[in-house]
């Protein structure tokens, strides 16, 4: 049997970050059937900023019971057509922000999407689960600790 000891293992759910977009934490759907990373996102506009386009939207983190929404901008990444859950091809604004799961922080590439009807407003992907060298456990959840958004340091 092979070991990996250098991956961090994770839950079907957990508790992630996103410093850049100002959200301390929220929880997160991990999907490695997704290859994108996916945030629910309503009112998005395009804008220019220094000769780059940007993407202006609401981001939802909070849960049905207790909504929370927080403005944010980050830089357009690019347009991506994805097939949604229901089998629907979408085209979605794409963006990259610092991503904090646990005590580590990577860049992440996000579609901004409506996830209104699903129970968890963030979908991690399998190019997340790569890029931050992430194993799943079936079997667990929440298996890291709150996201440590106060190691972030905006290089990159």
């Amino acid at each position: 049997m092979k070991t990996f000891d250098h991956l961090t293992v994770i839950g079907l759910r957990e508790w992630i970050g996103l410093p850049g977009l100002g959200i301390a934490k929220v929880r997160a759907k991990v999907d490695s059937g997704a290859k994108t990373s996916a945030l629910h996102a309503t009112d998005i506009e395009t804008f220019e900023r220094d000769d780059e386009t940007w993407v202006r939207f609401k981001a939802h983190v909070g849960t049905p019971r207790k909504p929370q929404d927080i403005d944010c901008e980050a830089r357009l990444v690019s347009f991506k057509r994805i097939k949604s859950s229901n089998g629907h091809l979408q085209e979605r604004h794409v963006i990259r922000t610092p991503m904090v799961l646990g005590d580590k922080c990577w860049w992440v590439d996000f579609s901004l999407t409506c996830r209104k009807s699903m129970r968890y407003r963030v979908l991690l992907g399998c190019t997340a689960m790569l890029d931050g060298q992430l194993v799943i456990n079936p079997g667990l959840r929440f298996v890291q600790d709150q996201p440590q958004t106060n190691l972030f340091h905006s290089e990159g």
